[in-house]
């Protein structure tokens, strides 16, 4: 069994995470500036130790220092010694930078028909109606062997639905064109955030999150700062590779130590305004994820942004201070004590609004798996560096990584978009199947009052129709009129010579038996 991890101290009070029970998820919370970025790079850089692989976001650029060795400041000494804490060791972890935008680490993409209706649906805040008509667009793509890889590829579909919508109603369903412009005009907004950066090829393998270097599990963190500027955009990734883990990943039950570890910072964006159907599929992930062997944290600032559903499942707590000066705070703190296992010789609900930075109450899951007493202690600093690292490193660490070179490269192979198009260049327009049509009884008809028909007296043979007994009943009926080059002998020619089918035949037998008064009356 690995070793537990010491989160934080107070005196002789010390509260450790089992490594064996990490994969039961966790929630770390409390207000801006109360040290939830400690809690976490402390916690990162413990599981790196383990040789467990840890996922981040970045939000406000501070988390890449985990790849340098720290230092320890004068003030932070100084706090360090009044706690009675002792300075950690120097430590540098094994990072991989990563950018959706592809500036500031390695690009990471995903394609369309990976995303899904459902996930593609959150991030351009659709209605039902309009989640139902892009579910119908992905059933058509799929049928019809049409990848969806890029935007571009599902814009080329929509509007091949959009064009075809008669064609597919019975089939599929009604495709409302409301519906269909509402979709573009997200997709519109998704691009001119930079979000058609994030679909194409070659896709994220997730399996890239999970290496390890001499025994140290990898960091990777994902540069969020520009992303955070399209909230719905960042929740919907960070929810897609949670799912892309759950999907990929095989069942392995309780391990010693998790196979990764996901935090997900900023949790209240994954939950605000999200539809039933989504918070389902959440509470779903979360809850079998951990058969997987992949631990779930979430970091927010509020206890309340996350859905009982959810908030049951995570057995790891480190609450911060929050701040009681509305009434919604007020229930928060309320909420967050009633949360945590009680202690005999602590006010819960007090000490959460009277806790410094760095101070936390701390409930971990003992090795029965139940709650532990709830404790206030001191959380313990990194030995990595904390805060940003230069352009300069930030440029080596992706240059040296395991995957440099890998993602950089795109790739826009054939696809919907492509083949939608060569469709379209190969139909022939209206006018051009028109003037190829051979024979037409239009031409036919026009040629004969123009005076340029046959001529056919009462005394001439009938004109070659093909060698057919039905151009010989046409041509004596007409010889029978004793009318020269009419327009009716003209149509009846044509039609002669272009009926082939056996329906035809029938057609045009039910036509002149019409004429010569009853005599296609019998039943075949």
């Amino acid at each position: 069994m690995a070793d537990p991890i010491l989160i934080a101290r107070h005196g002789e009070t010390e509260c450790h995470l089992l490594p064996e029970l990490a994969n039961r998820h966790g929630l770390i919370t409390g207000a801006t500036g109360t040290g939830k970025t400690i809690t976490l790079q402390n916690l990162a850089e413990n599981f790196s130790k383990l040789g467990v692989p840890v996922f981040m976001a970045d939000i406000k650029g501070d988390l890449t220092g985990i790849s340098q060795a720290g230092t320890l400041s004068p003030k932070l000494a100084g706090i360090l010694k009044e706690r009675g804490i002792e300075p950690p060791p120097a430590l540098a972890c094994p990072t991989t930078l990563w950018d959706v935008f592809g500036a500031q680490g390695h690009p990471v993409r995903a394609t369309v028909s990976d995303m899904g209706p459902l996930l593609l649906s959150r991030m351009l805040n659709l209605n039902d109606t309009q989640q139902g008509v892009l579910q119908l667009v992905f059933k058509i793509a799929d049928d019809n062997g049409l990848l969806l890889l890029d935007l571009k590829d599902l814009r080329a579909m929509l509007q091949h639905v959009g064009d075809n919508a008669s064609t597919f109603t019975t089939e599929y369903g009604n495709v409302s064109p409301a519906s269909v412009g509402a979709i573009q005009r997200g997709l519109m907004q998704v691009e001119e955030q930079g979000g058609d950066q994030f679909f194409g090829e070659p896709m994220l393998d997730i399996h890239d999150f999970m290496q390890t270097v001499d025994g140290h599990g990898v960091i990777n963190i994902l540069a969020a700062d520009k992303l955070m500027n399209a909230p719905r955009l960042y929740a919907t990734f960070l929810l897609w590779m949670l799912s892309e883990l759950f999907e990929s990943l095989p069942e392995v039950g309780d391990l010693d130590k998790p196979k990764l570890v996901f935090f997900f910072d900023e949790a209240h964006l994954l939950f605000t305004d999200a539809p039933k159907a989504l918070i389902e599929r959440i509470e779903l992930v979360v809850r079998l994820v951990r058969s997987k062997g992949v631990g779930v944290y979430f970091v927010t600032q509020n206890p309340l942004d996350v859905p009982e559903t959810v908030l049951g499942q995570l057995g790891n707590r480190v609450q911060h201070a929050l701040r009681a000066f509305t009434p919604r705070d007020q229930k928060a703190v309320k909420s967050a004590a009633e949360t945590m296992r009680a202690n005999p010789g602590l006010d819960i609900a007090t000490a959460i609004t009277e806790l410094a930075v760095g101070e936390a109450l701390i409930s971990c899951l003992d090795d029965k798996g139940r709650p532990g007493i709830t404790q206030r202690v001191f959380v313990l600093p990194p030995g990595s560096q904390i805060g940003p690292i230069t352009p300069e490193q930030r440029k080596t660490l992706v240059s040296t990584s395991l995957v440099a070179g890998v993602y950089e490269k795109v790739v826009d192979r054939d696809s919907a978009y492509e083949k939608l198009k060569g469709r379209a260049a190969r139909a022939p327009t209206r006018e051009q199947a028109e003037a190829h049509q051979p024979n037409s009884m239009r031409e036919e008809a026009e040629a004969a009052v123009r005076g340029k028909g046959h001529a056919t007296t009462t005394n001439q043979p009938p004109p070659d129709t093909g060698g057919s007994w039905l151009g010989d009943l046409a041509g004596g009926l007409l010889r029978g009129s004793g009318r020269k080059d009419s327009v009716l002998e003209t149509v009846a020619k044509s039609a002669a010579r272009t009926i082939g089918s056996s329906v035809g035949r029938e057609i045009i037998r039910g036509v002149l038996g019409s004429l010569l008064g009853g005599s296609s009356s019998r039943r075949r």
